[in-house]
């Protein structure tokens, strides 16, 4: 139960509340990125000594790994760079939009604000009254409309030079682990293929913690769908050299 005080209404006793808690990143920036590029590194990297290492010796399971650790890493931090740069564009384009209609028509933006706050619960005499302090800053009141009308918000924005980064970095990391026997001089594909086996339950366990899924089941999951595409071309591997062996 509430109590008031002499500066006024104080907390209900006995609730805890912290004003500091925070929320993992879900605006598609460095989490996305690095998630998919460590996941992406180690799935194509170990398939790729799997469907080499069926049919060639490790120098070239190794020079094949290296190739595609360094394409792959390259190839994702473009990729990620190009999307996000491109989501951003368009998000400034529909700013452009959004503004020129504030300024042509500010009186049916309002209104459709008002709409849109009543429709959330508001009492119409307490959606004018936001909506008309909401619209005293421009800027602010464009930025709520578009997180009502698109739930994108303008000024948060994620950095496609941090999704480039964490995205070579991450298949990096992913597709160096498939290769580690062979840098250390094992040249045994069946210890590759163990580690990156290893390095996909561990990727998805990291993976569960932001989710707040089970670590478990992340885990089977990825190394469900790598088991797939690394015995996928382990075969084709296999079946080429028989051929042409």
């Amino acid at each position: 139960m509430s109590r008031s005080g002499r500066d006024g209404p104080v907390a209900p006793t006995g609730v805890p509340h912290s004003a500091t808690h925070r929320h993992s990143d879900v605006t598609g920036g460095w989490l996305r990125a690095a998630t998919f590029g460590a996941m992406d590194g180690l799935v194509s990297n170990t398939a790729l000594i799997a469907g080499v290492g069926a049919a060639a010796s490790a120098h070239t399971v190794l020079l094949s790994g290296v190739a595609g650790l360094l394409a792959g890493a390259s190839s994702m931090a473009m990729g990620e760079y190009t999307s996000v740069t491109t989501a951003n564009e368009q998000i400034d384009s529909e700013v452009i939009v959004e503004r020129r209609a504030f300024r042509k028509h500010p009186q049916a933006e309002k209104s459709e604000l008002v709409a849109m706050l009543m429709n959330m619960g508001l009492e119409r005499d307490t959606a004018v009254t936001a909506t008309e302090e909401i619209h005293r800053d421009e800027d602010r009141a464009l930025n709520f409309h578009l997180v009502q009308e698109l739930g994108i918000d303008p000024s948060e924005k994620p950095s496609p030079w941090v999704a480039a980064g964490s995205s070579f970095a991450m298949f990096t990391v992913g597709a160096i682990v498939p290769l580690i026997p062979y840098l250390l001089g094992f040249e045994s594909l069946w210890a590759g293929l163990l580690c990156g086996g290893v390095g996909l339950i561990v990727a998805g366990g990291v993976a569960a913690r932001f989710t707040k899924r089970p670590a478990w089941f992340a885990s089977l999951r990825q190394l469900a769908f790598g088991a797939v595409a690394i015995a996928a071309t382990y075969l084709v591997g296999t079946l080429i050299g028989t051929v042409t062996g």
